[in-house]
């Protein structure tokens, strides 16, 4: 029997966590699958990978899909995931694990921040060129910065009269501290903060915090939701479970 794996961030403020499962629960109405299907998080929250993939076990399967719910590649899909699921196939060897890709750079997550973009109060009443601040995460690896870069420039050829700039919560620069300083010396008036991020948490409140101090009598900010749930986003997720099906999978693959 075959199951599907899903393998969120976690969190330590409840409300992302229960986003998270309802998210996920909203993907498996939706993509077909007939078999097992069971979510999990990497830290933070309950259940863990171990009990996720010990529910599909006990359920009877014997493959196992699994997709990282990670907006960008970074060392939790190439790493740290990876390791836990080397330990589980030395505990179920029996049972045969498929590993798949992030969400990663996708037309459809453009189009979800380019719509974000349109609807923002600001896009609607300016009519000269907005400053879009993109914030992502964060992390070591290269590899976020160079893909959260990519988004950057696509989003920005997406949507009339905007300058996109990318900068990250932790570990990357610039800073989004840094990026507001930018805004703030620069010659744009309108300046429109897109977290990249798939819900609410710790950092989503802290970006609250940090745009709420800023006085400014020459800009006004605004600060758009978080991506949250869209059906755009799950049919990515049905992408990369179909590539694992038909034997495309990521970094780590074992039977």
């Amino acid at each position: 029997m075959e199951a599907i794996l899903y393998i969120c961030h976690g969190s330590r403020v409840k409300e992302a966590s229960e986003q998270a499962v309802s998210f996920i629960e909203k993907c498996m109405k939706i993509n077909g699958f007939k078999g097992i299907q069971e979510y999990s998080f990497l830290e933070l929250s309950d259940p863990s990978i171990e009990e996720g993939f010990q529910k599909c076990v006990e359920k009877g399967a014997s493959t196992i899909y699994i997709i990282p719910v990670l907006l960008l590649t970074a060392a939790h899909a190439k790493k740290d995931i990876p390791e836990v699921l080397e330990k589980l196939s030395l505990k179920y060897p029996h049972v045969q694990m498929k590993y798949g890709k992030p969400i990663g750079v996708h037309p459809q997550m453009v189009k979800i921040a380019a719509d974000k973009i349109r609807s923002a109060s600001l896009y609607k009443e300016s009519d000269e060129t907005m400053l879009v601040i993109l914030v992502g995460r964060g992390s070591s690896d290269p590899d976020v910065k160079r893909d959260l870069g990519k988004m950057a420039a696509l989003i920005e050829q997406q949507v009339e009269q905007i300058v996109v700039q990318d900068c990250y919560l932790t570990a990357a620069e610039p800073s989004f501290e840094e990026a507001l300083q930018m805004a703030e010396h620069s010659s744009y008036r309108h300046v429109l903060v897109i977290p990249y991020l798939l819900f609410t948490g710790i950092l989503m409140k802290s970006m609250e915090k940090t745009i709420n101090k800023i006085k400014s009598d020459h800009k006004e900010y605004e600060l758009a939701p978080y991506l949250g749930y869209n059906p755009l986003i799950a049919g990515i997720l049905k992408e990369r479970i179909d590539e694992m099906m038909v034997g495309n999978e990521y970094a780590f693959i074992t039977s």
